[in-house]
């Protein structure tokens, strides 16, 4: 089907249909001389002068010098939008916040309130951006559709007899009734060659002019910045290297697909209106599953409210009875002891029974008073009160209730993490990283668990399962470090989450080989031959890389006389005298030629104080350059070897079977290997042997003997543009120092 066809296929949307298409996201109103941003979303010229002036509010305050008296942020009526256009595009004035020769810096950055992305304006700031004229004639169509009972009136005609406009001149840029453009167009003059067009009071420019070359029409369109472009812009300007087509073809290209994916989506409406129907089902649901949530939590708590209380209303009965028992013991007692004062109760009982003389009478009423004065008497010498005053019994130990009420679950089982393998490492150290889901609720703690795999673990005692799982006290961030794994085995790590004291099913499975040694901590050597004119240094030490300078141009001349340009070598800042060592690091893909490997001190003495031993790969016998060199089999062991990697490609030198198991068969397109993503070298101190690893498989790509009668270095030469960068697994123990 054509385009024309299909455009005659599809009914036209009503234009008040589209409001919300033509809201400015800043300002919440229909848009006004929209200027399209880089990232493509569209905002009103005053909303981007307004966040430039928020995002420098000192500057802006400095700038404000011709605002009105009163507020700082008042500002006078600004000019026509064309008129505004003229004056940014001829630097008259600048972008808000900033004027020339202040020493403020300019602010061109704002965040773009449809995709929250940080946009740079450049230099010419809001200069460099195009209108949106498109968009500024559909909501002029749009308001005149909302407006329709209002008419566009003549601009010559004067009341009383203005007349209703026919048409507008979008050379004049004003709106004319039949006989006032007749009058002011006449045949055969050149404003009769003028373009009208219905009434209008949107008037924009005939062509798109480039807003960095001002009096240039953009022609082309960059496929890559996806924004048109004039001619200067791909000659000499910032356009210069990218893609450009033709306007007539990005015109072409983009409304056919345009109209295509109109059409696709119009021919899905059925579909699109079924999908709406489920969602407002689904909204439906989640209203009612939401309110039926709430009745339910609101009666589970009632119920809790309700149970507290009855057990609050016991507790507070059994201390009152218990208090008032108490209170009425004591007061009796405190009755008792009142009692033994004088002139009172029993003293003065016993006071008036003395004056009796009668004897037989005396005697039967002392009898009782004395035992009585004796009790009396006793209760002095040991006093205990009648009641105790603490209620310690009554204490309530809530915690236990309190913690189970912390935990109550609300958010359901959490959902397992995932271990990145990107960003996680195992040396004799496995330093595991794992992430969470996006929508995931937080969580309390981690628990990461791992096991060997494979035969017994020389580190277990006799009947201990190596298989078992192994897990780590809690972890409360998205990373752990697991200690004193055995070397060269293989390890399966998993992790698990916790929230409210539920746990999440373990995470997938993954596994990694230990290197056969433990790691090895260096830095590069910033002192010896080092190359401070070709080879750039981080602060860490840990990246080196390599890049073209004016000596390496003058140096070119020596292939003219059949020789290499010479290899910036850099070691490690330690040296290996004893035991097995691994380390690791990276090489960028695009590193033209980088050599890798162990030296001793004294070749590496040699290698620095003698240019010739590094003016050709072919100088070493077992450089790893695949230059012919190592076509036969050297098996002399000697004081250093380096492996040659470069355009991606990693090469093996030739060996016989004699000298390693590892190494690639004679056939020079089997010693031609992928670049591995990260390499492992591991050196043998006492065995006198070195090893070439693929870090991530921990496979063995080539090994041979080496000599180690001195200090052995790690060593590293780089030849051309390249990036080397060590593990931070490796420099982390040094750069703790």
């Amino acid at each position: 089907m054509s385009a024309e066809m299909r455009r005659s296929s599809i009914a036209p949307v009503p234009i008040k249909n589209i409001e919300r298409e033509l809201i400015c996201p800043i300002c919440k109103e229909l848009f006004t001389h929209p200027l399209i941003l880089p990232c493509q979303h569209s905002v009103c010229h005053k909303c981007v002068r307004e966040l430039l002036m928020l995002n420098h509010e000192d500057s802006f305050d400095a700038g404000s010098e011709c605002s009105m008296p009163g507020s700082p942020r008042s500002r006078v009526p600004s000019p026509s939008m064309e008129r505004l256009d003229r004056l940014v595009r001829s630097g008259s004035i600048s972008s808000p916040g900033w004027r020339r020769g202040s020493v403020t810096p300019r602010v061109t950055t704002i965040p773009c309130p449809g995709c929250q992305h940080d946009i740079d304006l450049g230099e010419r700031g809001i200069s460099m951006l195009f209108r949106n004229f498109t968009l500024e004639n559909i909501v002029e169509r749009y308001r005149q559709a909302a407006r329709a009972a209002v008419a566009i009136m003549c601009n010559i005609c004067k009341p009383p007899q203005q007349q209703e406009a026919t048409k507008s001149c979008m050379d004049c840029k004003a709106s004319y009734c039949n006989e006032c453009f007749k009058l002011h167009h006449p045949w055969g003059t050149p404003k009769a060659q003028h373009e009208y067009v219905g009434p209008t009071t949107n008037f924009r420019p005939k062509v798109l002019m480039c807003p960095e070359h001002e009096m240039e029409k953009v022609n082309m369109y960059c496929e890559v910045c996806k924004r048109p472009v004039c001619h200067l812009c791909k000659l000499g300007g910032s356009h210069a290297n990218h893609k450009v087509t033709s306007m007539g073809s990005a015109y072409k290209i983009l409304k056919e697909k345009l109209a295509k994916s109109i059409h696709y989506l119009i021919s899905k409406e059925d579909q699109v209106r079924a999908q709406i129907t489920d969602l407002d089902l689904l909204i439906n649901q989640t209203e009612d599953n939401g309110q039926l949530a709430e009745r339910q939590a609101n009666e589970h708590f009632e119920r809790l409210f309700e149970t507290l209380q009855e057990r609050k209303s016991e507790m507070l009965k059994s201390i009152e009875q218990s208090r008032n028992r108490r209170l009425d013991q004591l007061k009796v007692q405190v009755e008792e002891y009142q009692g033994m004062l004088e002139n009172s109760g029993l003293v003065g009982y016993a006071q008036e029974v003395l004056k009796e003389t009668d004897h037989s009478c005396f005697v039967q009423t002392a009898k009782q008073l004395h035992t009585r004065i004796q009790k009396a008497t006793e209760s002095l010498r040991t006093f205990h009160p009648a009641s105790d005053p603490c209620f310690d019994e009554f204490v309530l130990d809530t915690s236990r209730e309190e913690t189970l009420l912390k935990e109550m679950c609300f958010g359901g089982v959490p959902d397992p993490p995932l271990i990145d393998l990107s960003t996680s490492r195992v040396y004799n150290e496995a330093s595991i990283c794992w992430r969470l889901s996006d929508d995931h609720l937080p969580t309390d703690h981690h628990v990461m668990e791992y096991r060997r795999l494979g035969g017994q673990s020389p580190s277990q005692e006799d009947g201990e399962d190596s298989g078992a799982w192994r897990a780590t006290d809690k972890v409360y961030g998205p990373n752990t470090v697991v200690c004193d794994l055995e070397p060269d085995s293989l390890f399966s790590f998993r992790v698990k989450s916790c929230r409210n004291s539920m746990f999440s099913p373990h995470s997938p499975e993954v596994t990694f080989h230990t290197p056969p040694a433990p790691a090895f901590g260096f830095l590069f050597s910033d002192k010896c031959g080092f190359s401070t004119e070709r080879l750039i240094l981080n602060n860490r030490r840990d990246t080196v890389e390599s890049v073209a300078s004016m000596a390496f141009l003058l140096a070119a001349e020596r292939v003219q006389t059949g020789s290499f340009i010479g290899l910036d070598y850099i070691i490690g800042d330690m040296g290996i005298s004893q035991g097995r060592h691994y380390w690791a690091f990276k090489v960028e893909p695009y590193s033209y030629m980088v050599k890798f490997g162990v030296a001793s001190d004294s070749k590496l003495l040699e290698w620095f104080h003698n240019p010739r031993d590094t003016s050709s790969p072919r100088y070493d016998h077992d450089s790893g350059h695949d230059s012919g060199s190592e076509d036969t089999c050297y098996e002399l062991s000697q004081p250093f070897t380096l492996l040659t990697l470069g355009m991606g490609k990693l090469f093996i030198p030739k060996t016989s079977s004699v000298s390693t198991a590892h190494a690639a068969s004679s056939d020079p397109g089997n010693r031609v290997l992928p670049l591995p993503q990260r390499i492992g070298v591991c050196l043998d101190y006492d065995a006198c042997r070195v090893y070439f690893y693929d870090a991530d498989t921990m496979r063995c790509l080539y090994e041979r003997q080496v000599d180690c009668s001195g200090t052995m270095y790690p060593a590293f030469g780089l030849m051309g543009s390249g990036k080397i960068q060590l593990e931070e697994f490796i420099t982390a123990k040094r750069l703790t120092f």
